[in-house]
């Protein structure tokens, strides 16, 4: 079943933990997030890409900054015992191949997520790995034409802070790029 919200903007009018209620024209939605710590403060508008996650108990939307991240969420969701919250921390540590590398490294830290089944998402993701999007923009565009390694490139853009012009992501990747 394909998600019936996808995307939503509107007014930050709570901030919790681990969610905020979004205000998008006079209807508040509760929205989970991996880090409401990058997200702006109570009283700012907020454009998120989400996923609607409908069980036999709940019905639960998870927002995203990017389209990227929501498509790491789903990949990762998709895989057999890999629940919504897990899938949303997981997702949050990068891409695909970002998460595959720390897995292998032993960098991951979730709770529920054991050595096993760590190993089990780092197989799978193997597979779905080439079939993952590509990283496209002009600031992608950008710094490819100025002879930048495409691995670095995508690297630094998956460092940077998501929901800026692409303008601003060059300068920020040339930062770190240099």
């Amino acid at each position: 079943m394909e998600a019936m919200i996808a995307y939503l903007s509107g007014k930050i009018i709570l901030k919790k933990e681990n969610f905020i209620i979004l205000d998008v024209n006079g209807i508040g939605y509760e929205v989970f997030l991996s880090s409401v710590a990058k997200i702006p403060e109570k009283g700012s508008e907020l454009n998120l890409f989400c996923h609607l996650d409908l069980t036999e108990r709940a019905v639960k939307l998870y927002g995203f900054s990017t389209f990227e991240e929501l498509e790491a969420f789903k990949i990762v969701r998709s895989i057999s015992g890999v629940g919504p919250k897990a899938a949303l921390e997981i997702s949050a540590l990068g891409s695909l191949e970002q998460i595959k590398d720390k897995i292998e490294k032993g960098n991951l830290k979730i709770p529920g997520i054991g050595k096993k089944k760590a190993q089990k998402i780092s197989l799978e993701l193997s597979g779905r790995i080439k079939h993952a999007p590509e990283v496209k923009g002009e600031a992608f565009d950008a710094l490819m034409a100025l002879g930048f390694p495409k691995e670095k490139v995508k690297k630094a853009l998956s460092e940077i802070e998501q929901g800026i012009s692409e303008q601003e992501k060059i300068k920020q990747a040339l930062k770190i790029l240099q």
